[in-house]
């Protein structure tokens, strides 16, 4: 196997030739293999984004140079044996076909990735989310599909009435997969404004989407909500106080709901995700927290992409997860059984 700037950073590491290249890379900027365990199905190019500067794309092109320069022959030496298989994205043709299906935080990572899997898949789309020229770039990417752009704050009920009244009347799913970051910080050293923001975006603004689409769905008598909760939703070291916080309260609208709508047609299920590679925002964190989670960063197993996510999130949304209500999917690559 001939290694490029798009294969993974296990086949990089795990390679006889590359390996070496990468490590010894790694340790001139005073870092080693271990710190990208969480990284390994990953491709090598994607790390220049996620890292925010630490690992540029100046890099990868010279980690690339090295390669070939060390073995020209590489591809006819190694036949790959051992390394492991990538996943690959299956779009199964017409599952949405007919549906109309909201999607929140569709401008970029899960969101973006979600909402190009169901129009993909034949659904109608109605695609929201704050930053416009981010929607805007993903109906330019789906040529043909049928993706409607709604742009502005979930939180604001105007928008929220606006988002119904373009999916038409009729809503078959609704994926609240819109979300913000805290600073990682304790309760001490939590500001209001931290705790406002993440708890308006985070729960309320899933409430009122949730609030609005239920009454249509109850008359069509089925539909699905897939809320997006976290691995802290799960445990209390993987992020702040107000981010944890906010997952365990989407949790518990996500397990209510499905209690009061049982039997109606109507499910309400959630996906926790691990460690994914979204770009989000992430301010700096805290002083007391930050110092106190990074101990726990370890524990980390993988870092998934969008793209693994929308598979596990579109599964819910689709007729496909018929007998599953009220359940909190941990898609985070084994990070809850730790």
């Amino acid at each position: 196997m001939s290694l490029t700037a798009s294969s993974t950073v296990g086949q990089w590491l795990d390679h006889p030739v590359g390996g070496p290249i990468l490590t010894a890379m790694l340790a001139q900027g005073g870092g080693s293999p271990e710190a990208l365990a969480p990284a390994r199905n990953l491709p090598l190019d994607q790390l220049v984004t996620l890292s925010q500067g630490k690992f540029p794309a100046e890099m990868v092109d010279a980690l690339v140079a090295a390669y070939r320069d060390a073995a020209p022959d590489a591809a006819d030496a190694d036949d790959g044996s051992g390394a492991a298989a990538t996943w690959t994205e299956a779009v199964t043709p017409d599952r949405f076909a007919g549906q109309t299906v909201i999607v929140t935080g569709a401008a970029s990572g899960i969101g973006r990735a979600v909402a190009g899997r169901v129009a993909r898949e034949g659904g109608r789309v109605v695609a929201v989310d704050l930053a416009k020229e981010g929607l805007d770039e993903l109906v330019a990417s789906l040529p043909g599909a049928d993706v409607l752009a709604v742009a502005g704050d979930i939180t604001s009920e105007d928008l929220v009435a606006e988002i119904v009244r373009a999916a038409g009347g009729r809503v078959d799913a609704l994926a609240n997969v819109a979300g913000i970051m805290d600073d990682n910080s304790a309760v001490h050293e939590v500001t209001d404004a931290v705790w406002e923001r993440v708890m308006r975006v985070n729960v309320e603004g899933t409430m009122r989407l949730t609030r609005a689409v239920v009454p249509g769905m109850l008359e069509a008598g089925q539909g699905r909500i897939v809320n997006v909760a976290s691995e802290a939703s799960l445990r209390g070291s993987a992020a702040g106080v107000a981010y944890t916080t906010s997952k365990h309260a989407v949790v518990g609208l996500t397990k209510s709901s499905a209690v009061m709508y049982a039997g109606t047609g109507v499910r309400v299920n959630a996906v926790a995700p691990g460690a994914v590679a979204t770009g989000i925002t992430v301010p700096k964190d805290a002083e007391f927290g930050g110092e106190k989670l990074a101990r726990y960063r370890g524990n980390i197993p993988s870092l998934a992409t969008s793209a693994e996510l929308a598979a596990s999130i579109t599964f819910l949304l689709s007729a496909d997860s018929v007998n599953l209500n009220g359940v909190v999917i941990a898609s985070d690559g084994g990070w809850s059984a730790v």
